[in-house]
């Protein structure tokens, strides 16, 4: 039985430290009473920890600065499994810091200091793909590569042309939105974007009509997440709805992450999209049960063991 292919994430690291309150603030006002916690995060680190759980090889090209935080961050993500060792260390930054407002029904408010995450460029991924092992490239072969916006758009860039030159699929999170260039859509990922996202970058308001549009501009698959609504994806004209089973809610931070984690796994993995996205969006179900961004994600065994109940 041949290895399992792999999934290089190339997007960021931060450290969460979430405040849970009774509800989130409204503008000037403060709300008090709240409990503290502090937890792994960056969409790159907790989708590469998702992949992981799924039983991805895993390798993470990120920055974080030569702190206390990096180097916890760092031993979160290779405790789980992920390869870190193209992971940058910059001593003059700090690692980058996310503060994040939970409420009683699970929204949440979440302001980023990139810190490091900034500073990797498409140059540096494109030295540190350039020092993959050979055992590391023969795992990645046919695999995926997996990028969000939270880096560099030469950063993403320089992933997609390393997942076309050896013929991997690319998937970006395009999150936090922002207008995509030229030179990224032509290298046509699969974009994942949730309803907000997909309408900021296409200008259209309805789910549908938003997917089509960006597959239209990168010819390739649209997968739009809609929070408890599930997912739909947009291929090749059809449109296909996948919705999320029914959880009780503690925390939705991560949510999206665990859903573009799994999905990159399972498609290195060999699944056809619509069968990785519904796995996708059930893990995505599955982590908002638990509070923080990771604790709820699941392993595949955990995963396969609640779709049979």
């Amino acid at each position: 039985m041949a290895a399992q292919a792999g999934v290089l994430v190339v997007g960021s690291l931060n450290v969460d430290l979430v405040v849970r309150v009774g509800h989130l603030p409204r503008p000037t006002e403060t709300v008090s009473g709240g409990t503290f916690a502090r937890y792994g995060g960056g969409k790159g680190a907790n989708q590469a920890v998702a992949a992981a759980r799924f039983g991805a090889p895993v390798t993470f090209i990120g920055a974080v600065g030569d702190d206390e935080f990096g180097r916890q961050g760092l031993a979160e993500l290779m405790a789980e499994g992920v390869g870190v060792a193209h992971c940058l260390v910059i001593a003059q930054l700090a690692t980058g810091v996310a503060l994040i407002v939970v409420d009683d029904a699970g929204e949440n408010q979440i302001a980023v200091a990139s810190g490091a995450n900034a500073a990797l460029d498409g140059l540096a991924v494109e030295e540190e793909l350039g020092e993959l092992d050979p055992a590391e490239r023969a795992r990645l072969a046919s695999g995926v590569v997996l990028a969000n916006l939270e880096v560099a758009d030469d950063a993403i860039v320089a992933a997609g042309l390393f997942a076309r030159q050896n013929g991997m699929r690319f998937v970006l999170n395009p999150a936090p939105a922002r207008p995509l260039p030229a030179a990224l859509l032509e290298l046509g990922p699969i974009l994942l974007p949730n309803a907000g996202e997909a309408a900021t970058l296409s200008g259209e308001r309805e789910p549908e009509a938003a997917a089509a549009l960006l597959a239209a501009q990168t010819s390739a698959p649209v997968l739009v997440t809609l929070g408890a609504a599930g997912a739909l994806v947009w291929d090749r004209g059809t449109v296909t709805r996948l919705p999320a089973p029914i959880v009780q809610v503690a925390d939705t931070t991560g949510a999206g992450d665990a859903l573009a984690g799994v999905l990159a796994a399972a498609l290195a993995d060999g699944s056809g999209l619509l069968d990785a996205a519904r796995l996708a969006v059930q893990a995505a179900s599955m982590s908002v049960i638990a509070p923080g961004a990771r604790a709820g994600m699941p392993s595949r065994a955990e995963l396969s063991a609640w779709q049979d109940t």
